[in-house]
């Protein structure tokens, strides 16, 4: 199918709908764009071609993206039969028993499983590179980073190799790789989307998963179609009125938006970054809404130290369950980050771990409260430009220098994994060296809605489609 790169994800799926075109013609498209991109990108660890041709030609359920071809992130999430490696050599599995809920739904939705993507590993930084699967790189420059963790899933996606794919964001990894790789990135909100009966990792709650993709209304057509309640979820289901793709298409009306370019570490963000926030910002007003500057108002560095207790915890709680499934502890086959967190988690009291988490009880009550007088907060994704791969060595034996460097470039997507709020990331500016510049737009607790009627406006007035990376053709 030459042209099936132009198409999104309801767009092929509608094609197999008029029968225009099979699901083994769209299957056969994929792959190709897959051999052809992926020595340069490295963003499909592990390719399932001849499952997905059986599943391509087989009886698809007739959902919103039947026959669509797409790519699981190679963390967390089970695939019956599929190899899962976390990226990391002391974790992998040969092959997952079963398939997580999550994976069910998205073949309940129709799609063709085609693969594995590349991600950091256990997804811990903002960058996707690691011992056992290498770095990833971005279509738009391959001398620079993808994002992380789901750094594979947004160049696959940004390269046309699938229109979109599964992603996971624990404190950034949707959004992050969606800015770097000038995609739709919608961080959901805490338990939209089931975490299956495998969820220890999950019980912090700031993990969660759903997709990147090239448009707003597949993002919204597939929250759709995996969105629903859990059979014994412990949690209550977030509420929403209709369905999110409908939602995209509607007026948001007259917004209170407040944006800042505030950061953690009071640095001021690159001027490209800054430049392209102000220009949303008078496009919002533009359009109609009230929208003023104005910051969350916290202490950053409260928050972080309370988050990091809560992580390093959580991490040294998951290495536990490994070593028990290992029947061993790591030696050398985890990388430094992954080492410094169970080592970090290991010496965390129980009364740290609950100071913690009373601390970030607190700043969440002051976060939500902002949103009372706001229904949307706009800032950047990241303070500059996707840094070049080098800048990010996850394998640097310099973790403090990783650190500071991380620190510079990743600033504004923690809070919303900590409070549960969905927060969205759209494709609406680009550098003068060509890289994609992400906004990012919070709504209050459990309203998606809101944020895809903003994004459905922005697509129109800011329009992305037709950017595309030099590896396009």
């Amino acid at each position: 199918m030459q042209n099936y790169a132009d198409y999104d994800g309801l767009g092929l799926a509608e094609l197999v709908k008029k029968r225009e075109v099979t699901p083994t013609e769209l299957l056969n498209a994929a792959i190709d764009r897959i051999e052809r991109h992926n020595g340069a990108l490295n963003a499909v660890v592990h390719k399932a071609y001849d499952e997905a041709r059986a599943a391509a030609a087989g009886d698809l359920p007739d959902g919103p993206f039947k026959g669509v071809p797409f790519l699981i992130k190679d963390l967390g999430v089970r695939v019956k039969g599929w190899p899962r490696s976390s990226a990391s050599r002391f974790a992998r599995i040969d092959a997952d028993a079963e398939d997580s809920i999550l994976t069910q739904r998205y073949r309940d939705a129709g799609v063709v499983l085609t693969g594995k993507t590349n991600t950091p590993e256990f997804g811990i930084p903002g960058v996707t590179t690691s011992a056992l699967l290498g770095p990833c790189r971005n279509p738009w420059n391959t001398d620079h980073i993808s994002g992380g963790s789901s750094g594979g899933a947004a160049s696959a996606v940004a390269s046309g190799m699938v229109p979109l794919a599964h992603a996971s964001d624990g404190l950034g990894s949707i959004r992050i790789p969606a800015a770097c790789c000038g995609l739709v990135g919608m961080k959901t909100t805490r338990d939209r989307n089931p975490n299956g009966e495998h969820d220890a990792d999950r019980a912090i709650g700031f993990s969660v998963d759903h997709v990147v993709t090239r448009t707003v209304r597949d993002s919204a057509a597939m929250l759709d179609a995996t969105g629903a309640p859990q059979p014994g979820s412990p949690y209550a289901i977030p509420h929403r009125e209709r369905q999110y793709l409908e939602e995209v298409s509607r007026n948001p009306g007259k917004l209170r938006i407040a944006f800042s370019s505030e950061t953690p570490t009071g640095n001021p963000v690159d001027p490209e970054v800054r430049a392209a926030l102000e220009g949303v910002a008078e496009t919002l007003r533009a359009l109609g809404h009230d929208v003023r500057e104005e910051g969350l108002g916290i202490d950053y560095r409260e928050l972080y130290r309370a988050q990091s207790y809560v992580s390093a915890a959580n991490f040294s709680a998951n290495m536990k369950r490994w070593i028990t499934a290992k029947g061993r502890e790591p030696g050398d086959d985890i990388e430094g980050l992954a080492r410094r967190a169970y080592e970090a988690g290991k010496k965390i009291s129980g009364q740290d771990a609950m100071w913690a988490w009373q601390q970030l009880r607190l700043i969440n009550r002051q976060i939500l409260a902002r949103f009372e007088t706001w229904d949307v907060w706009l800032t950047p994704v990241m303070c500059t430009p996707p840094p070049r791969v080098d800048y990010l060595d996850t394998l640097t034996d310099d973790l403090r220098e990783f650190d500071k460097r991380q620190s510079a470039t990743f600033g504004f997507t923690p809070p919303f994994n900590i409070t549960g709020q969905p927060s969205l990331s759209l494709p609406l500016a680009q550098s003068a060296g060509g890289l994609p510049i992400g906004m990012m737009l919070t709504g209050r607790y459990a309203d998606e809605a809101t944020l895809f009627k903003l994004a459905g406006q922005l697509e129109k007035e800011m329009p992305w489609k037709d950017r595309t990376p030099p590896v396009w053709n």
